[in-house]
């Protein structure tokens, strides 16, 4: 039975499977990205299946590149659609990006234009993943550091017109919005007024890092550090703006703190939670 999300969540990480068995802290839920599960057996599912037994968990893929023009990878499908079934997950998730072309694969999430052929393609895709799991996904908003000349709409309506055109939700991440609008000197807080809230099943939070290039700063988005004051900002903002409640992540992903700082950071998150006002409802789980 799949078990609904709450709260505040972390990724789970392979050095902290042992303490969370023996303590079982207070977490809400995992988060894993199920490309590390595709394998048949072995240490990983061993200490995944008794995580799950106690903890919900939320999946968020890193491989599917929806925005490839050549479609998705059946193989790479196919093993999502297994791991999904095996788990069953409370949410899927994955990326606004592509990674795959010509059955190359890249170690890295690349951006797309924001037009409408690429538009086309990614509902494409999407439509082929939700078909082929049976279930909604989630689709997160991208850190970005260049544009595209090519884009003839924002991100936002890029999104909008998604979610529009097929039934999926979104996960916003917060630091994302914050890194993107930093390195291409827009609005952060106009990004959140122009965003499909109503869409919003998951929200991430993310630390980064600021980088000096060509005599400008550039934000880094490396999930490596603790949740800056400024993404701390603007998620009470995003919070004072959305519709429903929803599940929120903290990702740590490089340079792993131990799990009472992961910890530390929930509590926070669920600080900013706890002081919505009772007016809001629950979103529905997708």
């Amino acid at each position: 039975m799949t078990k609904q999300l709450t709260g505040v969540g972390i990724g789970l990480k392979a050095q902290h499977y042992n303490e969370i068995l023996d303590r079982k802290p207070e977490i809400d839920w995992f988060e894993v990205h199920p490309e590390n599960y595709m394998g048949e057996g072995g240490l990983p599912h061993k200490y995944l299946r008794q995580i799950s037994d106690i903890y919900p968990l939320s999946m968020h893929g890193v491989g599917l590149s929806l925005g490839s023009a050549d479609g998705i990878s059946e193989t790479h499908l196919a093993a999502l659609k297994k791991v999904v079934k095996r788990y069953q997950p409370a949410l899927v998730s994955e990326h606004l990006s592509w990674s795959h072309w010509n059955k190359i694969f890249l170690n890295d999430l690349l951006p797309i234009p924001y037009n409408h052929e690429a538009l086309h393609i990614v509902v494409s895709n999407i439509q082929q993943v939700q078909n082929t799991l049976e279930r909604q996904i989630l689709i997160e908003n991208p850190s970005a550091y260049l544009g595209f000349q090519q884009s003839d709409m924002p991100e936002t309506e890029f999104l909008r017109n998604i979610v529009a055109q097929i039934h999926c939700g979104l996960l916003l991440d917060i630091n994302n919005v914050y890194v993107s609008a930093n390195n291409q000197h827009y609005s952060a807080t106009d990004y959140i007024d122009n965003y499909p809230l109503h869409a919003v099943g998951e929200i991430h939070l993310a630390g980064h890092t600021k980088e000096i290039i060509d005599n400008e700063t550039v934000l880094i988005d490396d999930h490596g550090s603790a949740i800056t004051d400024e993404v701390w900002q603007l998620f009470q903002y995003t919070l004072n703006k959305l519709p429903h409640h929803v599940p929120v992540l903290i990702e740590w992903d490089t340079d792993i703190p131990e799990l009472d700082t992961l910890v530390s950071e929930t509590i926070k998150a669920n600080h900013y939670l706890q002081s919505l006002p009772f007016s809001q409802t629950v979103k529905p789980a997708l």
